[in-house]
């Protein structure tokens, strides 16, 4: 094998390391906490700031978040913390009781403490 076989090689194997690293993929957070368009805003702004988030789309009528977040940047555990940061559960993570408290009231749940 000569050495610009062994080069080739090095830069194919780079490439492809690459690649695996920026895959985009998708999923879908059940929202159930949120209320109005404000929570929907807030959602979608606080995912936006976060790197590797490449779309976000919140679906209000549904409680729906669909994301799609680049695999090898942020993991999907990371996205529903963020959403929980600001007050709102996301699947099964739920949303940290000092943020819900700062919720407006049109973003709460009622009969939620």
């Amino acid at each position: 094998m000569n050495k610009y076989m062994i080069i080739f090689g090095l830069v194919l194997g780079l490439i492809a390391g690459c690649g695996s690293k920026s895959e985009n993929k998708s999923a879908e957070i059940v929202l159930n906490t949120i209320q109005c368009g404000m929570c929907s805003d807030k959602i979608a702004s606080s995912l936006g700031t976060l790197e590797g988030v490449v779309k976000v789309d919140v679906d209000l009528e549904k409680k729906v978040g669909k994301v799609v977040y680049k695999a090898g940047v942020i993991d999907l555990g990371v996205i529903e913390k963020a959403i929980a940061a600001v007050g709102y559960d996301a699947n099964d993570t739920p949303a940290e009781p000092k943020a819900y408290s700062g919720l407006d009231m049109c973003c709460k749940v009622p009969g939620k403490e």
